[in-house]
């Protein structure tokens, strides 16, 4: 208990102190708290108003209010729990998420998928920043204040430098960040569903007609790649800090029910707000939060962009961190911190082409979403199957030597993840993104009604990578897993 308490102390005196801890193992010494600890920043990073928008997004699909609702419910809860198998490898290996990937793709076999991790926590930083600064100019034109392009140059200015700050102090601001914006955006969402419940028209919901099979798997899908296929990348960042005999079960219980309880809630809210207005849905697509905002009196405007923006802030604090990683576990040997600052450029850059260059916003997201989802999936599957043959922890050392019992590169994963992600592709479309028209090309040779047909987009494609990577893993992968538990372990851990 004594020692418990000195670590929080400890945590609680440096959150205004760089985290000077990269991709390496953490210490003994370092490692602190309980698995709870998890809720705060995993409920932080899911409590976004953007999960109202899905409401309007997953209906889209042409589906009922009660397909949605069990969709949303089965996609969030599922996809969220994938994240909390994974985070179980973070207190056994006490490193991030793409190194503990080493031990499944080899050292230098990893690069791949550490590449995807990068493009996808970089592309889900740059959505989130773009997203508070459309809100932010939307709720100031409201109140009268201009929501030009002055206005959108100060919201990204605030929003681009909250989230850097964030990801370049590291673990213990973003923690305390983490349980603040949890309060605040928690009552502040309460008062927004408060304020606009009577907006909701029963009537007009239960109207909305069913949907078929193909378009339920197709929003299932979507709902699974937009929340925790979103994250399964990052899941171990956080538990990595865990002391060793943390329970397992807690891990994978306190990082399910943190991320999905405020979504669940916010989806179904969301799709009774769809459901009740056509016009709403259209304006959703365009500007996700923004619309959302023409719902209140101008009294609560202020409140709401506060909320908005704090709920995004919340994830990309987690995605930039994350994303810095993942760089540096691709091989870019600069400090943690410079590789948030180079990733929060990306970020930076990224937005300020959305939000002043770019169109048709729900396209792009969706496109994005997708087509990521499918690499990121089939790793998935990969690393679940891993996990789940190792009986041991990880061996620390051996995760930085390509001539470690990991090897240099295992081929046979980074073979798997190439075949499952142009499998994938070939079984995903999206129309709405110009850029995107190349895929589905295995739609017709597999008799699935080809491009135009009723399985176009059912978005099979991610499903089936999960699929194929989870289980050719389980098959093919238990003798060297077995030959890698074999070797003795060296008691010391090397830093990277």
């Amino acid at each position: 208990m004594a020692e418990a308490q000195s670590a929080a102390s400890a945590a609680e005196l440096r959150p205004l102190q760089i985290e000077a801890n990269g991709i390496n193992v953490i210490t003994d010494s370092e490692r602190k708290g309980h698995p709870r600890d998890l809720f705060w920043p995993w409920f932080a990073a899911n409590v976004s108003v953007l999960g109202l928008s899905y409401g309007a997004f997953v209906l889209a699909f042409g589906i009922s209010f009660w397909q949605a609702v069990v969709v949303s419910l089965v996609g969030i809860i599922v996809s969220f729990l994938l994240c909390g198998f994974i985070a179980v490898a973070g207190k056994r290996g006490s490193a991030p998420t793409m190194v503990l990937g080493r031990a499944a793709f080899g050292v230098n076999g990893n690069k791949l998928p550490s590449l995807i991790s990068w493009l996808l926590t970089v592309g889900w930083e740059t959505i989130l920043v773009i997203l508070a600064t459309l809100a932010t100019a939307t709720v100031f034109d409201r109140l009268g204040w201009g929501g030009g392009n002055v206005t959108k140059v100060i919201a990204l200015i605030v929003v681009v430098a909250l989230t850097i700050f964030g990801g370049v102090m590291g673990f213990d601001l973003i923690m305390r960040m983490q349980s603040v914006i949890t309060i605040v955006t928690g009552v502040l969402t309460i008062g927004f569903m408060a304020l606009v419940i009577d907006k909701i028209h029963w009537s007009a919901v239960s109207a909305i007609p069913g949907g078929d099979a193909q378009a339920v798997i197709g929003a299932l899908v979507f709902v699974m790649t937009g929340f925790g296929l979103g994250w399964v990348n990052a899941a171990a960042d956080y538990s990595r800090y865990l002391p060793r005999r943390s329970s397992g079960r807690g891990v994978v219980g306190w990082t399910t029910f943190g991320s999905s309880i405020a979504p669940i809630f916010l989806v179904i809210f969301g799709l009774l707000l769809a459901g009740s207005s056509k016009s709403l849905s259209a304006a959703i697509a365009n500007d996700p939060i923004g619309a959302l905002a023409n719902l209140l009196p101008t009294w609560y405007l202020v409140p709401f962009i506060i909320v908005a923006v704090l709920g995004l802030v919340g994830g990309s604090v987690l995605d930039i961190y994350s994303s810095g990683l993942s760089l540096l576990t691709l091989g870019v040997r600069v400090p943690r911190f410079v590789a948030a600052l180079i990733d929060g450029t990306i970020m930076t850059l990224g937005a300020i082409y959305v939000v002043f260059i770019a169109k048709n916003f729900f396209g792009q997201f969706e496109g994005f979403l997708i087509t990521l989802g499918v690499p990121i999936a089939a790793w998935c599957g990969i690393m679940l199957a891993d996990i789940m043959l190792r009986h041991r922890d990880y061996a620390e050392r051996d995760l930085f030597s390509s001539s470690g019992r990991y090897g240099d590169v295992r081929w046979f994963p980074v073979g798997l993840i190439v075949v499952s992600t142009f499998i994938g592709w070939g079984l995903v479309t999206n129309g709405l993104a110009s850029w995107l028209t190349w895929q589905g090309y295995l739609l017709g040779p597999f008799g699935l009604g080809g491009k135009n047909g009723a399985w176009a987009f059912a978005n099979l494609g991610v499903l089936v990578a999960l699929v194929i990577g989870f289980f050719a893993t389980w098959a093919f992968s238990r003798a060297t897993v077995r030959a890698q538990e074999a070797v003795p372990v060296e008691s010391a851990p090397a830093n990277a």
